[in-house]
């Protein structure tokens, strides 16, 4: 109520002045519209990770999964970002999960890790799917001073695949899986053994690992509908695929951006397209081949 008198305060002074009652009625409506996009905040009814359903009958499930889903959704640049991204990205990423039967929602996996950029935690884990030196190296990955495949973003979704195809055997479900991608097979299988249960969505987790799955529910949900979360996005505002060709190369490289040069680019951007080559040169042992990924246009 007394908020309701200010106003009519304001709004007389302003009438009077005659100079400042459209920036305040804009505001106003400014601030009805951000109320109104809160207050109309699409939930869904359902939902799945990999075919097996997240029990939203469940309060707490709910409310975790509300949790994420507002805090991404309301990521507004960020998530918009990743949007951009997914077009290029998932482009690679999806036909690999198809090729190996990891299901498609691995992808935002991925996106949960990463954004889809290759990124580096403070703990040493990098590229999109966010591999640890020994893990990567574990699953099939080359990692050292000069090559680091990490950065490879289909050799890492393949190595991914490895691991998740090992984490569904042992735990028994996708959305395990998923969850120990965040707190490693064992610690997961620790805890399904001393609470007595089977099913991500009845453990008791550390907070990091208890969000991470709904993490990955949330950017789905946002992802696959996101004119629902206030995301309008054309199609000529995602990133596009650009056309590439593959160079083999079977003897070593003593100066990249020579190299570069000779295939019509420049060391940038020969980099940008090959972030698994980390130095300025590129060793190639005897009888090994590396592709490197040349576009044919775009710049």
């Amino acid at each position: 109520m007394e908020w309701g008198k200010k106003v009519g305060v304001i709004a007389s002074v302003v009438l009077v002045s005659g100079i400042l009652i459209n920036a305040v009625s804009t505001k106003t409506s400014e601030k009805i519209e951000e109320e109104k996009n809160v207050s109309s905040f699409y939930f869904p009814s359902k939902i799945d990770f990999a075919g097996e359903v997240t029990p939203l009958d469940v309060a707490d499930v709910k409310e975790r999964f509300d949790r994420e889903l507002l805090v991404n959704a309301n990521l507004h640049a960020t998530t918009q970002i990743i949007i951009k991204r997914a077009n290029r990205a998932f482009t690679i990423i999806e036909p690999i999960l198809k090729k190996n039967g990891v299901p498609d929602d691995f992808k935002y996996l991925a996106v949960a890790e990463s954004g889809l950029v290759n990124a580096v935690s403070p703990a040493g884990a990098r590229g999109v799917w966010q591999f640890m030196p020994e893990t990567g190296k574990q699953y099939g990955l080359e990692i050292n001073d000069l090559v680091d495949e990490r950065y490879h973003l289909e050799k890492s979704t393949e190595a991914a695949c490895k691991y998740l195809l090992n984490a569904k055997e042992k735990l028994g479900s996708w959305t395990l899986a998923a969850a120990s991608y965040n707190a490693g097979l064992t610690g997961v299988n620790r805890q399904l053994t001393f609470q007595g249960v089977d099913d991500y969505y009845d453990l008791l987790l550390n907070d990091e690992t208890s969000r991470y799955v709904f993490r990955i529910l949330a950017l789905k949900q946002v992802m696959i509908d996101p004119s629902k979360y206030n995301f309008h996005l054309l199609p000529e505002d995602m990133y596009p695929v650009l056309p590439v060709k593959d160079v083999a190369v079977t003897s070593s490289i003593s100066d990249l951006a020579v190299f570069a040069k000779e295939q019509g680019i420049n060391y940038k951007i020969l980099k940008i397209h090959n972030p698994w080559m980390r130095d300025r040169k590129l060793n190639v042992a005897s009888g090994k081949e590396y592709n490197i990924e040349i576009p044919l246009s775009g710049y």
